[in-house]
């Protein structure tokens, strides 16, 4: 007999999460509560509770965390510009920390002795999840089936469904998209089918989000972004909220060809993995910030912060978020934010983000009469780089001297 008795589970109200949820109960005996997070995916939430209802689940959570996702997940993440092997925005490794989070808080509010999640033993999110339960709730115990059963195809899992009487669109569920898809307020990424050859061109039909550049407006878009501390805080003066931002961006990104992707990555598993991603905000935010960054941070403090960057991104692809360094070096970014203050122009333009105009009326670094080309009217002696330049070539010229 398990000792199991109560788990909650990350459900969506798909295929796998259906059978999961079936599964648990026959193999553990236990109950199970569900939990279903809005972050951005755009799709309507309330059929996976008429399913789980309908499979008998007596407490079901559905929870709208776009705005603390936005502002606790992504916008620190983006402080620090983090981009995973230079092209990776991120958008699902950001997620998990926070669903990993309401998973163990639905725990300790049920009484529950499990969470379960499903993702497979191939993937990213499999650590992504334990290790931010394990680090918010140290004994936590997690069930992964896809770990343990032999339900190892679509075919399978139906199968399955149609035996135990599963709530299921049996005809839609064969017509599935050939491609493994992930949305929320940051990206959508792609996965499976022709991708799975990285030679392939991705077919325009599967992009959601955004137009192709091709086809996007002979007309370029500009966007005023105001900056507080290193977040966006406002839209052509409008203030507004961090999900707001995110979804206002994402819809004029898109509509301009912005935030397309197609990437080889190097899994926390050991294996290469090619997915396409659209970030229309993400690839906004990122070109905007750091334009932000130019005008008012310190030089040594920009470069500290771009060494250290690669650093925080992989911490957060390998499913480290609630980790001590990466909370270690949040600390060092965010300090390094007060000065980020200001506003950037951006033109949108046919998948392209260009900086038009920057400006910081409290913390900009830029002074005009030293970095002028015109007269300086002594501002700045000339003379002064001959004994700059001598110190720092005196060890090469050394070395050179000795044949070395």
């Amino acid at each position: 007999m398990s000792d199991i008795k109560k788990v909650v589970l990350a459900y969506s109200g798909g295929l796998d999460t259906s059978v999961i949820l079936k599964w648990l109960e026959e193999t553990y005996g236990c109950e199970v509560v569900t939990f279903t997070a809005d972050i951005g995916q755009g799709e309507e939430l309330e059929p996976a509770r008429a399913k789980a209802e309908a499979m008998g689940v007596k407490e079901i959570y559905i929870d709208d965390l776009r705005e603390e996702y936005a502002r606790d997940f992504v916008f620190p993440m983006f402080r620090a510009n983090a981009v995973y092997e230079g092209e990776y925005l991120l958008g699902t490794s950001i997620a998990r920390p926070l669903i990993a989070k309401r998973l163990v808080e639905i725990v300790n509010e049920t009484g529950a002795d499990a969470i379960a999640h499903g993702a497979t033993g191939k993937g990213n999110d499999q650590v992504r999840f334990e290790l931010g339960a394990y680090a918010l709730k140290p004994d936590v115990k997690v069930i992964a089936p896809w770990r343990e059963w032999d339900l190892l195809s679509r075919e399978k899992l139906m199968a399955y469904a149609e035996t135990h009487g599963i709530p299921v669109d049996f005809a839609k569920a064969g017509k599935k998209s050939p491609y493994s898809m992930d949305a929320n307020l940051l990206h959508i990424s792609y996965e499976g089918g022709i991708l799975e050859d990285p030679w392939a061109e991705p077919e325009e039909e599967m992009w959601r989000w955004s137009v192709s550049p091709e086809k996007a407006p002979d007309e370029p878009t500009y966007l005023e972004l105001t900056f507080e501390k290193g977040d966006i805080v406002a839209i052509d003066g409008r203030p507004t909220s961090p999900a707001r931002v995110m979804e206002y961006l994402n819809q004029v990104g898109g509509a301009n060809g912005i935030g397309r992707d197609d990437i080889v990555e190097n899994r926390y598993v050991g294996m290469k993995s090619r997915g396409c991603y659209e970030t229309p905000a993400g690839t906004i935010m990122l070109k905007a910030h750091r334009a932000m960054e130019s005008l008012t941070l310190d030089r040594e403090v920009a470069h500290l912060k771009d060494e250290l960057m690669p650093r925080y991104a992989s911490l957060i692809y390998n499913g480290y978020w609630w980790s001590p360094e990466r909370r270690m070096l949040q600390e060092m970014i965010d300090a390094s934010q007060a000065t980020v203050n200001g506003v950037v122009r951006v033109k949108l333009y046919k998948g392209n983000v260009i900086v038009a105009g920057r400006r910081s009326e409290t913390d900009s670094l830029f002074d005009e009469s030293i970095a002028t080309f015109e007269d300086d009217a002594g501002a700045y002696d000339q003379k002064d780089a001959a004994g700059f330049i001598k110190l720092n070539a005196l060890r090469l010229r050394i070395a050179a001297r000795k044949g070395r």
